[in-house]
């Protein structure tokens, strides 16, 4: 990483100039000097560098969220360039690269993005563990949910989609203990509460109270998110403008 190492050599630098100059006997206020210098330099180095990312990344996001997927990858890709300046900036790219391309149902493609992703971003840590079940990679899959769950204990959707995981993949027990463990987490939540009594009763889980946020990780069939979105399309268009009387 650029930044520590160029800290590093100013902060040694700034040290023997102190000591030679003030004489060895007072090695204390050049050591002193030189963490000072160091942390200042660090913090100069990574405020310029983020800068430059976000001069980036923010018209990125926004051409995808406009559906500009492919200028919104390459704008991310160019944001790589950064990649050994800063510790994280890399992974954190990778993270919202394999997050487009899932997406997009482009799993494949994802896939080594999502891999080398940022272990704090539950939501593309998910998609790598779904990612994984979809291979028949268990052990994988479980590692890469509980370093995730590990990471962000508060979120219930995760814990959900670790469950249904889980579930799908024959573990029913696992599954359980994981929403119980969500529930002691999060203990007012109430998706988690319903899935961990369905499930003890031997039912399939409901995932529509998490709405749109749960649809992203493509694990309903695909004719069941189309039959959805029609539903919804068509509960907007018999929606009437209200009358406004004087």
């Amino acid at each position: 990483m650029y930044n520590f190492i160029i800290s590093g050599i100013v902060a040694v630098i700034v040290f023997f100039a102190v000591a030679l100059g003030a004489g060895f006997n007072y090695w204390w206020a050049a050591l002193l000097a030189a963490v000072l210098v160091f942390a200042g330099c660090f913090l100069l180095i990574a405020r310029i560098v983020t800068q430059k990312l976000q001069a980036i990344m923010d018209p990125a996001m926004k051409d995808i969220q406009a559906q500009r997927f492919d200028k919104g990858i390459r704008d991310l890709k160019e944001a790589l360039k950064y990649a050994k300046w800063q510790i994280y900036v890399e992974s954190q790219i990778n993270s919202a690269i394999g997050m487009v391309y899932y997406v997009r149902r482009e799993f494949k493609t994802a896939f080594p993005y999502l891999e080398k992703g940022f272990f704090k971003n539950w939501v593309t840590m998910a998609m790598l563990g779904i990612t994984y079940m979809k291979r028949n990679k268990q052990d994988k899959m479980k590692e890469t949910f509980d370093k995730a769950v590990m990471a962000s204990p508060k979120e219930s959707l995760l814990y959900s989609v670790y469950a249904y995981c889980l579930e799908e993949s024959g573990d029913h027990a696992k599954a359980c203990e994981v929403l119980a463990k969500g529930q002691g987490k999060l203990p007012g939540d109430e998706n988690i509460k319903q899935n961990l009594e369905l499930l003890r009763d031997n039912k399939k889980m409901k995932m529509k109270g998490y709405g749109d946020m749960w649809l992203q990780f493509h694990l309903e069939p695909l004719a069941v998110l189309q039959k959805q979105q029609m539903a919804k399309q068509m509960s907007m268009m018999g929606k009437r403008p209200r009358t406004i009387r004087k």
